[in-house]
């Protein structure tokens, strides 16, 4: 390679006689100069024992060899280029930047040695209750500024002493956070508080280099600033938070969600979904006191905040194909809230083939299954949270209800599954034990057993469950997964609903720090 590369530098030829005119100039000049002193010529030249005729002549002759050889050189450049290129092997053919390129190779795998010998680790630590794509985005961030990201799991007992009750418990939190495509390793039992002692810990026992946090403030109890003493050593690194989403935000869709909808309904209009819901509960009455209170509502919501960006898509996204003869399995659904049920579902799916592509469904499709204000996140916000999961290989962004041969073909999808355990057919469960008759307002607010009878397994006009895989049945590749776990965002949403004055009490503080932020405290940061 070395040798066809150097050959493909051919064009230096015709410079050689002109270094040799030089040379002989320089001889020249070193010859008159010493003529001129009367002193022996010990220059040393090859031409210094010339005379000056014969100098004069060989100066000549290097012209004229430097004006022949680039004559030749641009008359013979296309011929002998066309037969450079026609036998000389394309990957040993030179090009720009080849040899610079070969360097930056070479560097760029030393840099990966050192690098591996002794990663740059860094470190982030939080509850991570509810986890969404604002949490996953802040860990890619996070892991972009070293070489491995350790998370800091935040246990139940330390979130209640500081926030207050959490939604999901220790080992839920801990299932969503390894599922994180970016996380390295979890560390779990640690505190909320990160005292000096800690830090030093996480400096001498668990090698960190940096700890990382958002460029919100963090206030422990006394008011004083979480990772003051991180800052002081010049060990603190800030990340930009994502806006537009929190789990705070979160539970208020929820609440809102349970007012109207008869998946999960609520007898009464809940205080958190007055304070987050656009929307606003009207009784018929058009009093001005209602009026104010209403567009107060929508002055301090926080609703809606998220901006979707091709830049933010493509940061989550893989970036991967399949590969020639891999087995492509496609999940398709909602993924409303993810949750542990739905890592566990991705998990399985992906054991069965090598790419996993997970088809997720429009605002409007979900609507239409199951009612009015679901799903709880959009869906580029539900996106965005299956791309980070570190089993998911590619997701289509809107996709179809009903699975087509098309859609089968276009992917060359080898197995459709389907997990036993959903929204839907866990409410077909629950409205054929409700009966055929009762009141959507009688229910139990503490259990998932609803009056739900006379709504459809489908939604209000939804397409049937057997007409959504039908094709994939019919070519004999559907795959019916056993649902790890029985969890799904019914479940959390029920859990919120019964813990009701816990978490207005905790979330109450939470309002007004986020309101705080985007009103007052709101600075650009630069996000990686």
């Amino acid at each position: 390679g070395l040798f066809w590369a150097t050959v493909g530098r051919l064009r230096w030829i015709p410079y050689i006689p002109c270094v040799l005119l030089t040379k002989c100039t320089d001889d020249l000049i070193h010859s008159s100069s010493e003529t001129m002193s009367s002193a022996p010529s010990t220059s040393g030249g090859f031409l210094s024992g010339l005379d000056s005729s014969r100098l004069f002549w060989a100066t000549v002759g290097a012209a004229a060899g430097t004006a022949v050889a680039t004559a030749v050189y641009y008359i013979t450049y296309e011929p002998l280029r066309h037969t450079y290129q026609q036998y000389v092997p394309l990957k040993y053919q030179y090009r720009p930047g080849t040899i610079s390129g070969w360097l930056a190779k070479l560097l760029d795998k030393y840099s990966k040695r050192r690098r591996n010998q002794r990663p740059v680790r860094v470190y982030m630590d939080g509850c991570f209750d509810m986890m969404h794509y604002g949490h996953a985005n802040a860990l890619r961030q996070a892991k972009a500024l070293g070489d491995q990201l350790v998370v800091g799991l935040i246990p139940d007992s330390e979130i209640v002493r500081c926030k207050g009750p959490p939604v999901q418990n220790e080992e839920e939190r801990l299932t969503l956070v390894e599922a994180v495509k970016w996380v390295d390793e979890v560390i779990t039992g640690v505190p909320y508080d990160l005292s000096p002692a800690f830090i030093q810990e996480l400096f001498t026992r668990h090698r960190i280099d940096y700890i990382i946090h958002g460029d919100d403030p963090c206030l422990l109890p006394d008011g004083t600033d979480a990772y003051a003493h991180a800052k002081r050593l010049g060990r603190f690194r800030m990340i930009k938070r994502t806006e537009g989403v929190s789990t705070t935000d979160i539970v208020g869709r929820m609440l809102t969600c349970t007012r109207v909808n008869p998946f999960i309904s609520e007898d009464e209009a809940h205080p958190l979904a007055r304070d987050f819901s656009i929307g606003h509960d009207s009784d018929g009455s058009d009093s001005d006191d209602q009026g104010r209170d209403a567009a107060k509502q929508r002055e301090r919501t926080t609703l809606s905040k998220f901006l979707p960006t091709s830049r933010r898509l493509v940061q989550f996204s893989n970036g991967r194909v399949p590969a020639d003869g891999a087995r492509i399995v496609y999940i398709d659904g909602a993924f409303d809230v993810f949750h542990p049920g739905h890592v566990k579902t991705l998990a399985a799916a992906k054991a069965r083939g090598d790419f996993l592509l997970v088809g997720v469904h429009t605002d409007e499709d979900v609507q239409e299954r199951r009612g009015p204000h679901l799903p709880i996140m959009n869906l580029h916000e539900r996106a965005l949270s299956v791309l980070a999961c570190k089993y998911v290989d590619e997701v289509i962004i809107g996709s179809p209800m009903v699975i087509t041969e098309d859609l089968v073909k276009t992917f060359n999808i080898s197995a459709v599954v389907r997990g036993s355990v959903s929204e839907t057919s866990s409410h077909h469960h629950l409205a054929q034990a409700g009966g055929s008759g009762g009141s959507t307002g009688n229910h139990s607010r503490h259990g998932s057993q609803g009056n739900l009878a006379g709504v459809s397994a489908n939604g209000p006009t939804g397409t049937s469950e057997a007409e959504r895989y039908s094709v994939p049945k019919a070519m004999g590749i559907f795959v019916q997964l056993p649902s790890p776990t029985e969890h799904t965002a019914r479940n959390i949403i029920h859990r919120i609903v019964a813990k009701r004055q816990e978490f207005e009490a905790r979330n109450a503080k939470k309002v007004k720090s986020e309101t705080a932020y985007y009103t007052g405290k709101k600075e650009y940061v630069a996000e990686l």
